[in-house]
């Protein structure tokens, strides 16, 4: 543990001969069973492709209005697109946010005896006023998956698996990329309400000298301040679900700046293939023996399959959207209740 509130972890020590790797990868399993999240440097990503990023972020939310609505998530039936301010929800209350959803360009899926998950699947909308975002995206999607599957291939390693046992299970990725940004306010209030991610990985880029984001730690919100050359990495509630609890998803959320100052923050989710479902990790007796099992939440449940996650948690964080393009979807979920 560093002087920070998580722990930093060098995923170069994975290239560095079979000590170093060995002492990474039980950290990584430290640092993931005991909060859930960490700072993960030497990840290969080059200053000048943060640089990048960043600038093409702060060029798309200066575009005027119109050129930004033109990609307006309501426009699209699988959540891709712009979301203005006030637009996504967390808990049922409003973030205050605007950001770009970024997922795999694929084509539709218009069969109908398709699962309702299906409806993710589909193309992204690219602002016609700013064609150099999509080729930035691509590239740090890239980019972090390489280093995602590294993570996994060490996580598996470090809980007793092969090494393989992610990518097994894994299939085609359905990444989602986020970009974006935060308005200062008067009164700084939620970014981003209090949440554990659905899926199995997220890495987190944080505007330089910008703060915001705090993560639980023993019933207390601790802040995660930007760190130089380092991602903020935590784990999503699938991987918990296949470690019995063993690894745990945290709690995290972000308090919006105070205004004039704003913040850029670009996460990205690395998940399994919407129709993937994960097996239990068949752990070793001594970490078998400190899984707390998945916690029971009736509002929450967590599934196995890695597309009823997600379908879940896009349709209560755009209620918007899934009104106008899958009002069914939502009137079965609330039968259920």
């Amino acid at each position: 543990m560093s002087d920070l509130n998580l722990p930093v972890l060098d995923l170069s020590l994975l290239d560095q001969g079979p000590d170093a790797a060995a002492r990474f990868r039980d950290d990584l399993r430290r640092a993931t069973h005991d909060v859930g999240f960490f700072y993960l440097t030497g990840t290969g990503v080059s200053p000048e492709l943060e640089a990048r990023l960043h600038r093409t972020a702060r060029a798309f939310f200066d575009l005027p209005e119109a050129d930004k609505l033109e990609i307006e998530n309501v426009k699209s039936p699988h959540f891709r697109g712009y979301t203005r301010v006030g637009g996504e929800r967390t808990q049922g209350k409003v973030d205050w946010r605007e950001q770009i959803d970024i997922g795999p360009e694929r084509e539709p899926v218009t069969d109908r005896a398709a699962p309702d998950y299906a409806v993710l699947v589909g193309p992204n909308l690219w602002p016609s006023a700013q064609p150099e975002l999509r080729d930035v995206a691509d590239e740090w999607v890239a980019h972090l998956s390489g280093v995602s599957r590294k993570l996994l291939r060490a996580w598996a390693l470090a809980l007793g698996a092969h090494e393989s046992y992610f990518d097994e299970h894994f299939g085609d990725p359905q990444t989602l990329l986020k970009i974006v940004r935060y308005p200062g306010k008067e009164n700084p209030s939620q970014g981003v309400g209090a949440h554990k991610d659905a899926g199995v990985l997220t890495l987190l880029w944080v505007e330089p000298g910008k703060g915001g984001l705090q993560v639980e730690r023993d019933g207390v919100w601790v802040d995660a301040p930007p760190v130089p050359g380092a991602f903020v990495v935590n784990i999503g509630e699938l991987l918990e679900h296949a470690t019995n609890g063993y690894l745990t998803a945290t709690k995290h959320r972000v308090i919006s700046p105070r205004h004039p100052d704003d913040r850029i923050s670009v996460p990205f989710f690395f998940n399994p293939s919407l129709e993937a479902r994960f097996p239990l990790i068949d752990l070793p007796p001594e970490l078998a023996a400190e899984a707390r099992g998945v916690t029971d939440d009736p509002a929450n449940p967590i599934h196995g399959l890695h597309g009823t996650n997600a379908l879940k948690s896009r349709l209560r964080a755009h209620p918007d959207v899934a009104e106008i393009w899958h009002a069914d979807l939502v009137a079965a979920r609330a039968a259920q209740v």
